[in-house]
Formats: C-alpha cells, sequence, structure tokens
C-alpha cells in the first residue's frame, strides 16, 4: 500500500448531466428535448425507461450540494440543458431555466465549490432536430447564440466553461450506429454532424472571447484509441484508423491540424468545411477535458467500414461489461499532453458501473473503491511524469439515467432509490472523501 498524495491545487469535483439527473421534463418552460422524444420509441431504452424524473436534482439540488460538500468534492461538473435555457431552440430567453442554474451555482458557491457548466451533454431541443439536428449547419449557429446567453446571464456564476461532451457520442452514437437520440444509422449524417459540432464549438469559444469573460473554457472529449491486437503491422495500422476516425477527427482540428489524412485519404471520407471553418473550430482553448473508462483492442478487418474490429481482451470487466485499463488512462494523457502540446487537462469523468445493492444501510461497492484507486495511481503517475493534469471529476455523482441502459445501471458514488429517491452515499464516497482530504493510502 502507498500514500498517494496530490497537490492542493488539484481539483476535485464529481459530475452529471442535466437530462441524467435533472427530471422536471415539462416545468417552468422547458420544452423536448431528442432525449424526451428518443426515450418514446418502443424498445430503444432498456424497461422502457425514461428521464422525465431522473434523480429530480431539479428540486432537490440543495440536499445534493450538501452532500458534496459532506464528501468534501470542490467542484461540481453540470451540464445545462439547451431546451429549459431556450425551449424554442433559439430566439426567446426562458428565465426560469436561467435562474435554476444561476441559483445552483449560488447554492455551490454558499459551500466553497466551483462551479463548472458543460453547455452541451446531448439534449439538443427536438424542434432543432426537426430542422436536421446536427446534420444542419445552422445548428452551429444557433448553438453559438444559445452558448452566449448562458455566457452572458451565467457568466458571473460559472467558474469553468466546457462547450460539448463527447461529440464522438453526438454524432456517431446519434447518427451512425443508431443507439443515442435521435437514433439514425446514416454515415453521411454522422460526418456531417462530425463537422457541424466541431463548427459549433469554435464559434461558441468565440463568442465567449467577445464577451471578454476571464474564466477557462474548453472541450471534453471521449478519446478512443484502441491497441492493436498483435504486433503485426495491419493490427498497428487498425490500431491508428480507430483512432483517427472516433478521436482525431475532433482532436486535430481543435488544435489546427485539420482532419486526418487517415479519414480524408485512406479511408476517403469527406466532411462540409466552407470557407474559414477550420480556423474558427481552432480558436484557442484553456484546457483540454478527458473522458476515459476503458481501453480495448482492434484487429484489421478490411471487410468492415473503417477496415478495424474490435476484438476480445483479457481483462476483468465493469457491469457495462467494459474492460478495466487503468494504463490505458496513462497512455492516454500522454497522448493528449503531446498531441496538444501541453494544454492543461482535466479528467472530466472516469467511474466504473457496478451492481450495487443496499445491505443495513450501506451499500460496500468496493470493485469501484479499487477501480478509482487504480486510476488515482495513474493521475498522479501522469503528473509526476510531466503532463498538466490539474483535476479529476469522478462520473458519477448520483446514480442516474444511463442513457439507453435506462436505470440499470449504476455508476454513482452515492446511491439512489428511484422509487423514493432516497441518496445513500456508498463506501466509494467516503473514500473519496479521504483521498481529497490528503490522508488516504492506496
Amino acid at each position: 500500500m502507498q500514500k498517494v498524495v496530490f497537490d492542493k491545487e488539484f481539483l476535485w469535483g464529481c459530475a452529471t448531466a442535466s437530462y441524467q439527473v435533472e427530471g422536471a421534463v415539462e416545468e417552468h418552460g422547458r420544452k423536448p428535448s431528442i432525449w424526451d422524444t428518443f426515450c418514446e420509441k418502443p424498445g430503444a431504452i432498456l424497461n422502457g425507461d425514461d428521464g422525465s424524473v431522473a434523480t429530480d436534482q431539479y428540486h432537490r439540488y440543495k440536499e445534493d450540494v450538501s452532500l458534496m460538500d459532506e464528501l468534501g468534492f470542490q467542484a461540481y461538473r453540470f451540464s445545462i440543458a439547451w431546451p429549459r435555457i431556450m425551449p424554442e431552440g433559439k430566439g426567446k430567453v426562458n428565465e426560469a431555466g436561467v435562474s435554476y442554474y444561476r441559483n445552483l451555482c449560488e447554492e455551490l458557491h454558499a459551500k466553497g465549490m466551483k462551479a463548472v457548466a458543460t453547455l452541451y451533454h446531448w439534449d439538443l431541443p427536438q424542434i432543432l432536430q426537426d430542422e436536421g439536428g446536427w446534420t444542419n449547419r445552422e445548428t452551429s449557429y444557433a448553438f453559438a447564440a444559445y452558448a452566449k446567453v448562458c455566457y452572458e446571464q451565467l457568466g458571473a456564476y460559472v467558474d469553468q466553461w466546457i462547450t460539448l461532451n463527447e461529440p464522438f457520442c453526438s454524432a456517431y452514437l446519434g447518427y451512425l450506429y443508431g443507439e443515442h437520440a435521435p437514433g439514425h444509422t446514416n454515415a453521411r449524417e454522422a460526418f456531417d454532424a462530425v463537422h457541424h459540432l466541431n463548427l459549433a464549438h469554435g464559434l461558441s469559444v468565440k463568442e465567449f472571447r467577445k464577451i471578454g469573460l476571464s474564466t477557462p473554457i474548453g472541450i471534453t472529449l471521449n478519446p478512443i484509441a484502441p491497441r492493436p491486437a498483435t504486433r503485426k503491422p495491419k493490427d498497428r495500422k487498425a490500431s491508428e484508423l480507430a483512432r483517427a476516425i472516433t478521436t482525431e477527427v475532433f482532436l486535430h482540428p481543435l488544435m489546427g491540424k485539420g482532419y486526418p489524412s487517415l479519414v480524408t485519404e485512406t479511408l476517403k471520407i469527406t466532411f462540409p468545411v466552407q470557407a474559414d471553418d477550420m480556423d474558427i473550430i481552432a480558436e484557442p482553448i484553456d484546457f483540454i477535458g478527458l473522458n476515459y473508462y476503458n481501453e480495448g483492442a482492434v484487429a484489421y478487418d478490411e471487410e468492415e467500414p473503417f477496415a478495424y474490429r474490435e476484438v476480445p481482451v483479457w481483462q476483468r470487466t465493469t457491469d457495462m461489461n467494459w474492460p478495466i485499463v487503468p494504463y490505458g488512462l496513462l497512455r492516454l494523457l500522454h497522448y493528449f499532453d503531446d498531441e496538444t502540446q501541453g494544454l492543461p487537462i482535466y479528467i472530466t469523468e472516469n467511474g466504473c458501473a457496478a451492481n450495487d445493492v443496499v445491505e443495513e444501510g450501506r451499500v460496500h461497492d468496493l470493485m469501484r473503491c479499487d477501480y478509482l484507486n487504480q486510476h488515482f495511481a495513474i493521475c498522479k503517475q501522469a503528473i509526476d511524469e510531466g503532463v498538466k493534469l490539474k483535476g479529476y471529476f469522478v462520473w458519477s455523482f448520483l446514480d442516474n439515467f444511463e442513457w439507453a441502459f435506462g436505470y440499470s445501471k449504476r455508476f454513482g458514488v452515492v446511491y439512489v432509490d428511484y422509487e423514493t429517491q432516497e441518496r445513500i452515499i456508498k463506501d466509494s464516497g467516503y473514500m473519496m472523501r479521504d483521498v481529497i482530504s490528503g490522508y488516504c493510502e492506496f
């Protein structure tokens, strides 16, 4: 057992997303998002679940912030629901929605915590999806206008901004694989969405700079960089292709490198780029967020659309059947450090699903404790090796609506009884309290 101590400046936080926790989907002017609509599609969500109530944080945010404070968290990463701020997607601002997030930030500040706001965590207003969603270039400009409203209305309350969360999921899971809202399976739509999400990010950062806010702004990616299954050159190429199509189509344009040649030349994929788009996308940011859960392996397969296929791995798995690979995080941290030339990095999500049960008022989620401890040690190793890792946000603060899996998967360090909305701190939550205090050995 070793004692791993982080600098006092290292930021410890927890994270959630609006549709996964807020509920109150028809209250105070909010109108439907693509997830409200997707949840109505038969068979789209396990057990027919939806986020209409979720964990009711819209009404219980004070209770939740008190729990965060009890566990010593220094920051809360939440997302702003676009259809709560601008129910029509553009135009009129809903003051009730603005007030909710203002009140949430004030509650966090009263407890000494930072408010870290993500502008887009997948809940696109349905009215914009009716006009094409992320396949429509105009959605990028609508997002920039929405972001501007958030900066103007909440700029005095938010301590750190994130434009997009995991554009990979929005583009590919939403428009290519059909697993997420809006549930489409069209490759052309997916690649158009990739570019329009990138453009939305750049436009929103430009609006941020125009307003002149001094708080930091960045983006969160979920890099997927599977290792090659063997030492064969073709499998190494498969790994490079996988990283290019899933990660570098977002990361490289951010860094002013354009779309990777492995995608545009090798795979012959095109993007709807117009004049000045790439300069807009590369608008400088202050940090980059990294969401990490697992790492897989791939082999070359020319029969597959992108010339690679996933292969089985030997690692233990979580309740999501995701392999537990802490050293994959170390590889990604160094990769991001190299690609961004030392841009500050925050781990904006890391955690695992477990089959948690309540026993005599306690939740002994020892597997999650072990998972988190292994990744904390990797974080400290990366810092010692020169990576500018500035903070860590556990996913998730609460058990919540896990998208297509409904309420069947639990990621929280706080247990939620979905019938009563009772919150029960898990062992992992108490463990994180001790880690944050600086006195936990693992």
